[in-house]
This record gives C-alpha cells, structure tokens and sequence, in this order.
C-alpha cells in the first residue's frame, strides 16, 4: 500500500507542474517576428585578445624605410637608363654582354619597394595575406642569402672561377656601358689592381687587345685605374695606360697595378673579415626583427578574430 501512494504522490506533482508549465507559456506574450532591419544586424562579442598597436606600428615603420629606399633604387635605375637612352630604345638592354650595373639597381629596387609595400599596407590594414607573402619572402632571402655564405665557404675555387668569367666577360664589354665602366674602375682603383688574374687580361677587349689586327689608340695599354696614382697630380690622367705593355714587363711596376683583382679581393677578405662578419650579422638581425614582428602581428590578427562571435 505505502508503494502505490508514493507512486500516486509522484503523479500528482508531475501533473501540478505540467499545468503550471502550460499556464505561464499561455499567459507569455508572444515575441516579435524580426524583421528585414533586424536580420542584418549582427552583435559582436570580442575576446580579451587585441591587436598589438606597438607591433603593428613597429611593422609600418620598419617597412617604409625599405619602401622609400626602393622608391630611391626604383628613380635612380630609371633616371640612368633614361641618360643611357635605353628607355626609348629598349634593345639596348641585350646589346651589353657583361652586366649592366643599373639592372642590379633596378632588381634591388623593385624587390624593396614590392616587399615594403607590401609590409606597410598589411600592418595598417591588418591584412594577414599581405603579412605572410612577406614573411616569406624575408624568410626565403634570409635562407638564400645564408646559403650562398655556406656554399661560397664550401666552394672556394668553383666561386673564383665563377667570378673570374664574370670579371672577364665584364672586361669585353668594357666600352660598351658608361656604368659598366666606372664599376670596373673603381673596382681596380679600390683595391689598386688590374684585370682579373693581371694586366694581360685586357687583351681580352678589342680596343686593348696587342694583336696586329687592332688600330686602336688604346692598344697594348690598360684603362686608367690600372695606373699607380701620382701623388703631383691633381688632375686625373686617362691616358696614363697607353702603350704600358709594349714596355718590358719588368717595368710595369713603376706605372701600373700588376695584381689581379681576383688575387686583390683574396687577399682583402681575411683583413676585412670582422667587417663582413658584423655587416652579414647586422643585416640578419634586421631581417629576423622584421619576420619577429610579422609573425607576431599575424599572430593577435588571428586570435582576435577567433574570438568574434555572430
């Protein structure tokens, strides 16, 4: 008898409450449909995490010094190019078999100037495409420029060679460019040689070149940087290296520079190492604050809008 009361008691209290339940959903005014205003709404709820203002603006600042020094390369390149004439005729560019410094300039430029703008309009825009194609490509010249120090240590005589046809193909073409020329005679007068392995090696030009065939003024002689400056002079002698080879090679000491430039940057390199080793360093540490900076930014970018809730 007692387990058919209690179970009596249960049943009466499930039904108090269901009808309870069913009188305040009735007495409950119903909620407005929303309307085409109120669909569109959206309410946002953030999360703790926020954009760093320092990063951001650290990245923007860090970024427009490499924008506006590729803006430089950029006008420069151009403006060489437009006194060379080679803007209005842009074949010029494959007439030149050695390299054309300002083509260097210009890679330099337009690689600074995609990177750094790049960096400057995603750090203010919190763009995370933008900041990752240049984390990369940081990340990626870090690696080369790595790579190329390694494999330059490693490979010492396939890099002489490499650079000794560079400087050879450069001394042909020697007349040919104005910059190509001032890039070879500041190179010799810099570190007071001549020619990649030596004087002999300017007959590899037309107009230097000993043979019989050449009528040049030039001929048996080298360009002027070769020469050993005298100090009496305050006027740059360009004629200084006429005729130098016709005379015994004995007495070429007493005019002109008799080293290679090969032998030159050999022998510059362990002098200078601590210089080499603190620019390589310096320009790494810029590059990893640069890719610290992205990826940080990129980071808070992405907590912030994991924590967005519609």
């Amino acid at each position: 008898m007692t387990d058919k009361k209690s179970k009596k008691l249960v049943q009466i209290i499930l039904a108090a409450e269901l009808a309870l339940t069913s009188s305040a959903d009735r007495a409950a005014p119903p909620l407005p449909r929303p309307g085409p205003a109120s669909q569109k709404m959206h309410y946002y709820r953030y999360s703790n995490a926020e954009v760093s203002c320092w990063y951001k603006y650290l990245l923007f600042s860090y970024n427009i010094v490499f924008w506006l020094a590729g803006v430089v390369f950029l006008g420069v390149g151009l403006w060489a190019w437009s006194e060379k004439g080679v803007l209005s005729d842009l074949t010029k560019v494959t007439r030149l078999h050695g390299i054309d410094p300002v083509v260097l300039v210009l890679m330099v430029g337009v690689v600074m100037f995609t990177l750094g703008f790049a960096g400057c309009v995603g750090a203010l825009r919190e763009n995370i495409c933008l900041l990752k194609f240049f984390c990369g490509a940081i990340v990626l010249i870090f690696f080369l420029e790595l790579a190329v120090a390694v494999l330059a240590f490693l490979f010492q005589d396939w890099v002489r060679d490499r650079f000794r046809e560079f400087f050879e193909s450069n001394i042909r073409s020697y007349r040919d460019d104005i910059d190509l020329q001032n890039l070879i005679d500041s190179l010799q007068k810099a570190n007071q040689c001549c020619g990649a392995y030596g004087p002999e090696d300017w007959d590899l030009n037309v107009y230097f070149n000993c043979s019989g065939a050449s009528y040049s003024r030039e001929k048996c002689g080298v360009p002027f940087s070769c020469c050993v400056p005298d100090p009496a002079q305050k006027v740059v002698n360009t004629q200084c290296g006429y005729d130098v080879r016709i005379q015994l090679k004995s007495k070429w000491d007493e005019f002109i520079f008799t080293k290679g430039c090969i032998q030159a940057l050999e022998g510059w390199l362990p002098r200078n190492i601590y210089i080499v080793a603190g620019v390589f360093i310096a320009i790494s540490l810029l590059q990893i604050f640069g890719i610290f900076l992205a990826r940080t930014l990129i980071s808070d970018i992405e907590a912030v809008k994991a924590g967005h809730y519609f």
